[in-house]
Formats: structure tokens, C-alpha cells, sequence
């Protein structure tokens, strides 16, 4: 039998379970604002609960989620968003993209901002270090220049006679210029041109299309940028009826749009990450002094029926990279 003092620990353990699940003054509540559409919502949302529910914040008891917030590309939008959100008072707020995450900042330097995914928040004065933030906003990079030029080595692997790559980029977004940057410093290694295409709006792409075909490029690419991954269906069905090799950056559900291929950090990788910051945050850790962290785990996604229409065989090496 137990003695005396195992039974006391065991209580007091159960009693401590029992004051996480049923917080006084009501369950901790959640915000998340995103300058991407609903899926990438519902993405996140169903396995972020999951991984919350595991460290001991089941929703509804410990946890209660907000209505998200999602602009849909439409950074104009963000804002308005942020000040709503602020206004609830949340203990946390989750935030997907650089220009939300400016929005947040604007709009609250108080309370804890958790990035989901933004491309390099030191080169975008988001934080003051990876090590340590130093203000109210902390959480997980997205590595997405090392990314996009490992979709394009990728491309060029499997069409090695590709040349001239349209890569869409907005220039509002952080990330463009950098990204922009990276690739044509990496171009000569890679043996490809950049030719950038910019949009601002959905009403820029029918454009954006003509000049693609003007260039007479070999391949198109995507970042994961919120305005050019709300409109993925159209690219890939441009990529498509003009037998264009297309590479997302991105996650392997970015396969329904019908890429060649995707490529990025792995799709279960944030919501464990947004999972541990949050539970840490709510524990009393300062977002200033918690780290931010780089993904480590990378999928890539491969559309065989897309390699078969454009003519081009798979090799084994990359075959077995492919997560789907």
C-alpha cells in the first residue's frame, strides 16, 4: 500500500492538474491573426489545439481560441485586425506573416505575440536577436530564402534545361527584396536568370501571366507570401495549361494547387513550436528573453501526374526525399 506521503504527492500532482484545466477567472484566452487565407487557418488551428491539449491546456477548459482573424493577402486589412484583437485582451496572441505581425506591434507592446511562421524577423527588425528577442514578440522563423533556393535547385534537377525562372514577388512583403537578393547571388550556382514579376493585388496576376509568357520563361516559382499563395489555384492552372515547370515554397498542402513540386519547413512543424511557446508564455516565461527558433525539419511534395504531363522523369534522388 501506499504510505502517507506518496498519497499526499499524488494528491497535490492532482490538484495542480486539476487548477491548470480550470484556471480561476475562466480559461486563458487565444488570438490569432494572419495575413493568409482561411486554409492556412484551419492548417494550423486543428493541430495547434491538439499539441495545446498535450502540454495540459485542453480548450474550453484551460484554453478558449478567439474568432481568428485572416486578411486574406489584403495587407490594408491587417490594422483594423491587430486593434480588434488587442481590444479583447487576450493573454496571447498568434501571428502568421511579417506585415501582421507589425500590425500587432503597432496595436499592443504589451502583450505576449507569438510569430507562427515570418521569413527572418532580425533582417526585418522584428526582434533584436534570435537569442534574445527583447520585446514582446517572439516565436518561429520560416528560413524561407534558404527555402525558395532549394525549390529552384530542385526544379533544375529535374529539368535541367531550364534557364529563365519567373519568381512572383510582392513588393510590400518584407521578405521580396532579401529573398530576391539570395537568388540572384545564387543564380550563376543554380545556372538559371531570375526574372522577378510583381503584383500588389489579385487584379495584378492576369497581367503578371502575359508578362510570364512574354519573357518566355522555362519555370515559375511561388513564395509563401499570403497574396500569392490566396491566389495559388490560378497559378497552377496557368503553370498548367502552359506546360510550365511550377515550384511552391511552402508546405506539401500546397500540392492541391498542382505545382511540379512544394518545398518548405514541414507542415507539423509550427503548431508544435506556436504549441511551446504559448504554454511556456502562459507559465509567466517573458517573450523577450525566450528564443526564437528556426524550423529543422524540411518536406518536399511531388506532383507525379504534373511530371508525367510535362514529360519529365522523377530521378530516384529526389524521389525518395519526398515526403508525399
Amino acid at each position: 500500500m501506499p504510505d502517507r506521503r506518496s498519497f499526499l504527492a499524488a494528491a497535490t500532482s492532482l490538484a495542480a492538474g486539476a487548477a491548470l484545466a480550470q484556471p480561476a477567472g475562466g480559461p486563458r484566452r487565444i488570438a490569432l491573426l494572419t495575413a493568409f487565407d482561411r486554409s492556412s487557418v484551419d492548417a494550423l488551428v486543428r493541430p495547434l489545439m491538439a499539441e495545446l491539449d498535450k502540454l495540459g491546456w485542453p480548450e474550453g477548459r484551460a484554453i478558449t481560441l478567439l474568432e481568428p482573424r485572416f486578411a486574406d493577402g489584403q495587407y490594408e486589412r491587417l490594422p483594423a485586425m491587430a486593434a480588434e484583437l488587442v481590444a479583447l485582451k487576450p493573454d496571447v496572441i498568434l501571428v502568421q506573416s511579417a506585415p501582421a505581425t507589425r500590425a500587432l506591434m503597432k496595436a499592443t507592446p504589451t502583450i505576449p505575440i507569438v510569430m507562427v511562421s515570418v521569413g527572418d524577423p532580425v533582417a526585418y527588425g522584428i526582434v533584436r536577436s534570435l537569442a534574445e528577442p527583447g520585446g514582446n514578440v517572439t516565436g518561429a522563423a520560416f528560413l524561407a530564402d534558404e527555402s525558395a533556393r532549394k525549390a529552384v535547385a530542385l526544379l533544375k534537377e529535374m529539368a535541367p534545361r531550364i534557364r529563365t525562372v519567373a519568381f512572383f514577388g510582392r513588393p510590400e512583403n518584407d521578405g521580396y527584396k532579401p529573398m530576391a537578393r539570395v537568388l540572384n547571388e545564387a543564380a550563376p550556382v543554380l545556372r538559371v536568370e531570375f526574372r522577378f514579376v510583381e503584383v500588389s493585388s489579385a487584379a495584378d496576376f492576369e497581367g503578371a501571366f502575359a508578362a510570364i509568357l512574354r519573357m518566355r520563361a522555362d519555370a515559375l516559382v511561388t513564395p509563401p507570401e499570403p497574396l500569392i499563395t490566396s491566389q495559388r489555384m490560378a497559378i497552377g492552372r496557368f503553370a498548367a495549361e502552359n506546360r510550365l515547370p511550377l515550384a511552391m515554397v511552402g508546405n506539401k498542402r500546397l500540392l492541391d494547387a498542382g505545382p511540379l513540386l512544394t518545398y518548405g519547413p514541414a507542415r507539423d512543424v509550427y503548431p508544435a513550436l506556436a504549441a511551446r511557446y504559448v504554454d511556456r508564455i502562459l507559465r509567466g516565461a517573458n517573450p523577450a528573453k525566450l528564443p526564437v527558433e528556426q524550423p529543422a525539419k524540411f518536406e518536399l511534395g511531388l506532383n507525379e501526374a504534373m511530371a508525367s504531363t510535362l514529360g519529365l522523369t522523377i530521378p530516384q534522388s529526389i524521389r525518395i526525399q519526398a515526403a508525399e
